[in-house]
C-alpha cells in the first residue's frame, strides 16, 4: 500500500487550504456486506479565521460509513485540516460543508462533518476481568489496554474495546486471551475492530453482536469504528480516556 505522508519524515508546507493533501486507502470489507456500522473520527485541532478575523479552534466529528470502498488516511487528514488555519469563513457551516464535500469526493461515499461541542455519555459497562469464568449474556463489557501496531509506522495504537451481545454466556478467559493476541498485530483501527467482530461471530458463536473500538488519539485525531449485526447501532460518539 502506497501512501503520500504516513511514515514519511518530511511533511509539505501548509501555506494554504488544499484538498490535494488528502490521501485515501482501500478497505478490505467485502465480507461485511450484511452487517452495519460506521467510523467516528474526532479531529481536535481544526482552526480557521472567523468573520471577525479572529482565529478559532474547534473539534470536528466526521462520520464515515463502514461500507465505503475507500477511507481517508489519517495523517493526510491532519495535514488537510491544518491547511485551513488561514482561511476565512463568515459562516462556520461552510467550512464543515467544504470538508464533507472534499472527503466525500475522495472516498466516493457520503461523509458528514459537524462541530463537536460535547461527547455523548459514556455507557455503563463492566470490565471483562471482573468475570472469573463466564460473561453473562446481554451484558455490556469492556477491555481496556487493547494494543495493536500501525502497519506502516510500527507505532503502537491503544484502545478500549466495548462488546455487547445477547448470546449465551462466553468464556471470559478465552476472550481476554484473544484480545491480548492483538498486542503485536499489524493492522489499522478499522481492520482490528472488524476482525474482532468476525471472530466473535464465528469462533465464539456470538449473535446480535456489536463491537466498538475506542482508540486513543494520535496526531490530534482519533478513529472509533463500530461494527454490528443490528442496523440500530447501540453506541454513539462518547469519549472515555479522560481527555
Amino acid at each position: 500500500m502506497k501512501v503520500k505522508y504516513l511514515g514519511q519524515q518530511s511533511t509539505p508546507k501548509l501555506s494554504s487550504y488544499s484538498p490535494d493533501f488528502l490521501d485515501s486507502i482501500p478497505r478490505n470489507n467485502q465480507h461485511l456486506g450484511k452487517f452495519f456500522g460506521l467510523d467516528y473520527w474526532n479531529a481536535y485541532e481544526f482552526s480557521y479565521i472567523n468573520s471577525n478575523n479572529f482565529p478559532v479552534i474547534e473539534t470536528l466529528e466526521i462520520k464515515i460509513s463502514m461500507h465505503s470502498a475507500l477511507t481517508v488516511e489519517s495523517k493526510s487528514l491532519k495535514l488537510y485540516l491544518a491547511s485551513f488555519y488561514n482561511k476565512k469563513f463568515n459562516n462556520p457551516s461552510r467550512a464543515y460543508d467544504l470538508i464533507a464535500k472534499d472527503l466525500s469526493k475522495l472516498i466516493n461515499s457520503p461523509v458528514s462533518v459537524r462541530k463537536l461541542t460535547k461527547f455523548d455519555t459514556v455507557p455503563r459497562s463492566t470490565a471483562i476481568s471482573k468475570f472469573k469464568h463466564k460473561v453473562p449474556k446481554n451484558k455490556l463489557i469492556h477491555f481496556k489496554g487493547f494494543r495493536s501496531i500501525c502497519p506502516v509506522t510500527s507505532q503502537p495504537d491503544w484502545a478500549n474495546i466495548y462488546i455487547h451481545s445477547t448470546s449465551t454466556p462466553i468464556d471470559s478467559k478465552k476472550l481476554v486471551k484473544f484480545l491480548k493476541s492483538y498486542r503485536d498485530k499489524d493492522d489499522f483501527h478499522e481492520s482490528c475492530t472488524e476482525s474482532i467482530f468476525i471472530a466473535l461471530l464465528d469462533d465464539f458463536a456470538m449473535e446480535d453482536l456489536t463491537v466498538y473500538g475506542k482508540f486513543l488519539r494520535r496526531g490530534g485525531i482519533d478513529i472509533n469504528p463500530i461494527r454490528s449485526t443490528s442496523k440500530k447501532l447501540l453506541f454513539k460518539n462518547f469519549r472515555d480516556f479522560g481527555q
